[in-house]
């Protein structure tokens, strides 16, 4: 989903109409396949070849099968954001917004910072700070597309997820090699270490909220 927007530019740049038709016929079998009733995402679907017909799905990254791996739910709020601001389809804005309730509703009790899997057990406490900076810029972005008294669901919860990552998981010291810190790759291993794509989305979403005239601190 956060590689859409290369097939939309490509579309835009060439006349050529495919890329953009293939952007979107991916978008659409997500929706229907990837993301849940409830707003939570399944990472990893084995499709037919042949017949394009769902034949299981697999915990990939997360904690198993039908779990709740966070970094998956923070791309698909960005994702479909990225595709509904390219395409204008309601559907895609929808699903964004689903999922950024599923997210904010799994954070608010751990102080807004994720857990590698939402559906883990308690203990032990394994956390990914990335998925936090990629939700995070993500709902900064449904914040300016959808009607003012939804505005601050959203936003808030966007400053409040890079506030708690600044005051908890932050380094600005030269002896580490990332700003954000303990990110995570899978539950199953690289768990709570640099990741540099987390770096990424903590200072995208910094810079979007400079550009609104607002200081993270």
């Amino acid at each position: 989903m956060m590689n859409l927007p290369l097939l939309y530019w490509a579309s835009e740049e060439t006349g050529y109409s495919r890329y953009r038709r293939i952007a979107e016929a991916h978008a659409d079998k997500t929706a229907e396949n990837v993301v849940r009733p409830d707003g939570s995402v399944v990472h990893i679907i084995e499709y037919d070849i042949d017949t394009g017909e769902v034949i299981r799905t697999y915990g990939g990254q997360g904690y198993g099968v039908g779990s709740s791996w966070s970094r998956g739910q923070s791309w698909a709020i960005y994702g479909f954001a990225l595709s509904y601001i390219h395409t204008r389809k309601n559907l895609y804005l929808d699903i964004a917004k689903r999922v950024a309730h599923y997210f904010i509703s799994c954070i608010q009790d751990n102080n807004y910072i994720p857990a590698i899997d939402f559906r883990s057990p308690e203990s032990p406490v394994y956390i990914d700070t990335t998925a936090g900076a990629i939700a995070a810029s993500g709902m900064i972005e449904i914040s300016k597309h959808v009607p003012e008294y939804e505005k601050k669901t959203y936003f808030s919860s966007a400053l409040k997820i890079l506030r708690a990552l600044e005051k908890e998981h932050c380094s600005w010291s030269d002896a580490t090699d990332s700003i954000l810190q303990n990110g995570s790759e899978a539950y199953s291993g690289g768990i709570h270490k640099s990741i540099i794509y987390g770096d990424f989305f903590f200072i995208e979403a910094i810079m979007k909220l400079k550009e609104l005239g607002i200081l993270l601190w």
